[in-house]
């Protein structure tokens, strides 16, 4: 069941969310979140997902527990970095949350936890091979989530997304 969205109820903020990825497409999204938000009030959140990577016997010499702390901390150096990029250039501090498992069940996971999250905002890719890994993975499930879910197309300069957002 879908946790009823407290965004626009006394007391709460509403936030668009990112996910934080490796992808190039991951800064247009970044960029276009962090300037809709300075402009309209929201507070920005971005999420890094951490997939499990667990093959077989890993687990027996503590090898899961040390592939696990390394993806975290790989993680949060991406959530850094686009952290730092959002104050640069609007001033907006966005709240970092990284989740274990399945990119689609940890966005939506994180959707669910927190009510406040009202727009998911993600970028297409600009080459020929398509929007990107995040938007086609996604593309399957996004109909079904409780927000809406904002695409930004890649291709666009920091100036064009400046005179969007």
């Amino acid at each position: 069941m879908t946790r009823k969205r407290e965004a626009y109820q006394s007391g709460h903020t509403p936030k668009f969310m990112v996910v934080v990825d490796d992808s190039q497409e991951c800064d247009r999204a970044v960029v276009f979140a962090a300037r809709r938000a300075s402009r309209t009030g929201h507070r920005l959140q971005m999420l890094a997902v951490v997939e499990p990577k667990i093959g077989d016997g890993q687990a027996l010499f503590g090898v899961a527990d040390v592939m696990r702390a390394e993806a975290h901390a790989d993680a949060r150096a991406k959530l850094d970095a686009a952290a730092d990029r959002a104050m640069k250039l609007v001033g907006v501090e966005p709240e970092l949350v990284v989740r274990e498992g399945t990119l689609a069940e940890a966005i939506l996971a994180q959707i669910e936890d927190d009510p406040d999250i009202s727009i998911l905002v993600l970028a297409a890719g600009a080459g020929k091979d398509g929007p990107g890994p995040l938007v086609s993975s996604l593309a399957r499930t996004a109909g079904s989530y409780p927000i809406p879910v904002a695409i930004v197309p890649g291709q666009l300069s920091d100036d064009e997304i400046e005179a969007l957002a």
